[in-house]
């Protein structure tokens, strides 16, 4: 059935409705920040050095908050400011450095399947994304299958269990402390033998320091490249926006390891620092595929740097 535009508007102010609400810690800080700047004195280099400061703090990193600094004091020095006009400024910047991040999870048909590898610590909401992802490309018709390859876990292969009933798609299997690549390598020749579009498989939720389990996500990584020389087709790296610097850190391990392609960050909702995506966006430059500001499934959506921008700084306009 094909949404009406009333339909897709009224999912759209949905949306961003909950996204304001899911940022309202973040942008709330902020805004408090910046309400007590420019109501003690004119623009000058004192109250600059204090929202630059207030920036750093939202760990929105200190490229972006320089970069904020002077498009706030370019023709504004000198003179009294709002702090609608501050936040204006710093969604504009915000959503410019976004911008070239916002890209969807597009699923590339001439694969067959399409080799989706999630990896991320042990917390960020991994197993739940993978869900929610099946759910979506399930609705669109698309012939989905997961692979539960975080066998050091048991509970999370059950979770992943119960999402692929909830979703409607199969879920490959193997006992708690299985060989997680042994695991890859059986789904993906499944897949290709009958035929699947998407198969996501899950990984072991890797702590940095843990360098067997880094090797291990290096030889899952090798033994799939054994059935298609081109997977996987996109490796994400899920985020927990709690976690505010710490996360940039991930990346930073993770893509030395496993080449990350995209970013999913969850938990924005649950934080004052939902500012950490434009640092990870400014330091990486790499997609930025969907953002989650709650539990359940409408709370998982694309991401929009435009509406994220504007919901961070609190612009009145978000919704």
């Amino acid at each position: 059935m094909t949404d009406t535009s009333e339909d897709t508007g009224t999912k759209k102010s949905g949306w961003l409705s909950r996204l304001k609400a899911g940022l309202s810690r973040s942008s709330s800080s902020l805004g408090q920040s910046i309400t007590g700047l420019v109501k003690k004195r004119k623009l000058d280099d004192e109250s600059l050095d204090e929202l630059e400061e207030a920036l750093i703090r939202a760990d929105l990193g200190v490229a972006v908050a320089g970069e904020v600094r002077e498009a706030l004091s370019k023709g504004r020095f000198g003179r009294e400011i709002s702090d609608e006009e501050v936040k204006r400024v710093l969604a504009e910047e915000v959503a410019r450095v976004l911008k070239y991040s916002e890209k969807p999870l597009v699923i590339d048909k001439s694969h067959r399947p399409h080799v989706i590898l999630m990896v991320g610590v042990n917390g960020t909401g991994k197993t739940t994304t993978i869900g929610k992802l099946a759910s979506r490309f399930k609705a669109q018709g698309l012939k989905v299958m997961l692979a539960a390859g975080d066998t050091f876990r048991a509970a999370a292969i059950e979770q992943l269990a119960v999402w692929g009933e909830r979703s409607g798609v199969p879920v490959i299997t193997r006992p708690a402390g299985s060989d997680a690549a042994g695991l890859a390598f059986d789904a993906l020749e499944q897949a290709k033998r009958e035929g699947y579009d998407v198969l996501l498989i899950d990984t072991a939720g890797r702590l940095q320091n843990k360098e067997g389990l880094m090797a291990e996500l290096t030889k899952i990584d090798r033994v799939i490249k054994k059935l298609d020389p081109t997977a996987p087709h996109d490796t994400i790296i899920v985020l927990d926006a709690t976690t505010g610097q710490n996360a940039v850190n991930q990346v930073d391990v993770f893509e030395r390891v496993a080449k990350i392609t995209g970013v999913i960050m969850t938990k924005l909702d649950g934080t004052a620092r939902g500012g950490v995506l434009v640092a990870i966006a400014k330091k990486y430059w790499m997609p930025i595929h969907a953002i989650g500001v709650g539990e359940s499934i409408d709370d998982f959506q694309d991401f929009n740097a435009e509406a994220f921008a504007k919901a961070l700084a609190g612009v009145a306009d978000t919704v």
